[in-house]
């Protein structure tokens, strides 16, 4: 995801994020639009809004569309696996937060407060700025770090003037393009719907064919499923369900709920190396996430709970992608706490797991030390719940 820095008109400096942290992204351009699995099942407004995702047109220069950081062959992620963030359309420039999967991201409901729990749910953004999944389709287009259009007359004049504009004018009415601020409106409806079709809530995972009676697990994987639900161990499923909801819906794997888990900064983050245009405090940069999004310091450095799905296949991990294996993550709460803090305070996952330490959180305030921190996990339980944790790919084929 790519973040800027912008000045408010009190003078000083608030961190906003101008990235897809669940919709819209950028980086390398797709020239073709793929044949997706649930494709047969989209509405004319998702037909419309498959064809906006994947054009790589609606970017200044041209080159990058949603799929190019949301490709579906890397589970909705970014494909290069070897960097923390996405590219934008300009390719010098990049951002600050690791791109999440699109995969039931619309499962999410709109941000609010929970007062029994105490809690934010949901929204969109990994800082939930975006009450809606609507809402947050139109902010890469006009980020500079990212799609980097002028305005939004620029992309609603390259819809007008596209292959699919009949196909808009029939979804959305003939003046459908009369007012540009509607238009601008339509087209993020329309990527939305797309987004909330079958294509992005595939359930084809081998835990979802073994809840359905129609795969069985591993003694490996139900051992890894027992200390992932064990709140004693590995308490994952506190913030990651991994039963269904009453109303039948497959576990989602997240609460939709925000938390700091105390990650270390990234020095291979690039935000420290943007210009000061971008990041005016160059390496005092500090990612709040939601307590910048509120101006809430009691919220500062709390991201949005993701989705384990497709988990295996989904690194980088954390907002500033700083782990890059997933048994690296583990690790981190299995003894986050139960280890010195390392002298180097950049240090990379590998250093810091080879010198038995973990660098300072990134921000040190409201990290969560009661779910995680000192499981003090031995190496075949974390061996038992990584094992888990690939049932939860998608693309399982089932014994017939």
């Amino acid at each position: 995801m790519i973040f800027f820095l912008y000045k408010s008109r009190w003078g000083s400096w608030h961190s906003r994020i101008a990235a897809l942290s669940l919709g819209l992204c950028c980086c390398l351009a797709q020239a073709d639009i793929p044949r997706l699995p649930g494709d047969n099942r989209l509405s004319l407004k998702a037909q419309l809004g498959k064809q906006l995702f994947f054009d790589d047109k609606l970017s200044s220069p041209p080159g990058q569309s949603c799929a190019s950081c949301h490709d579906p062959k890397a589970f909705f992620v970014d494909p290069d696996k070897d960097s923390p963030t996405s590219v934008g359309a300009l390719p010098e420039l990049k951002g600050s937060r690791n791109t999440p999967t699109l995969l039931y991201a619309a499962y999410s409901n709109a941000f609010h407060y929970d007062k029994k729990d105490g809690l934010f749910i949901g929204g969109f953004f990994l800082d939930g700025r975006a009450e809606t999944l609507s809402k947050q389709a139109k902010g890469p287009f006009l980020n500079p770090l990212e799609m980097a259009n002028p305005d939004l007359f620029s992309v609603v004049d390259q819809v007008r003037t596209s292959d699919y504009a009949p196909l808009f004018t029939r979804v959305y009415g003939r003046n459908a393009f009369a007012d540009y601020r509607k238009t601008f409106n339509y087209i993020a409806d329309a990527i939305a719907t797309f987004e909330r079709s079958a294509v992005f809530r595939p359930f084809t995972s081998k835990y979802d064919y073994y809840l359905t009676g129609r795969a069985t697990l591993t003694s490996q994987e139900m051992r890894g499923r027992r200390l992932f639900e064990n709140p004693k161990k590995g308490n994952c499923a506190a913030c990651h369900p991994s039963r269904p909801a009453r109303d039948g819906t497959p576990p989602l794997f997240t609460d939709f709920s925000y938390d700091n888990l105390g990650v270390p900064r990234n020095v291979d983050n690039p935000v420290y190396q943007l210009a000061d245009k971008f990041n005016p405090v160059g390496w005092d940069f500090v990612d709040n996430g939601l307590g910048g999004s509120l101006g809430d310091a009691a919220e500062n450095g709390k991201f949005k709970v993701p989705s384990l799905r497709n988990i295996a296949k989904t690194a980088p991990y954390m907002h500033n992608g700083y782990f890059k294996t997933l048994r690296g993550v583990l690790a981190f709460y299995s003894t986050r706490d139960a280890l010195p803090v390392c002298n180097n305070q950049w240090a990379r996952e590998a250093a810091a797991i080879k010198s038995h330490c973990w660098p300072a959180p990134e921000v040190k305030k409201n990290v969560n030390v009661d779910e995680l921190g000192e499981l003090i996990l031995s190496e075949s339980e974390i061996d038992d719940i990584l094992a888990f944790l690939q049932t939860l790919t998608d693309g399982f084929q089932p014994q017939p």
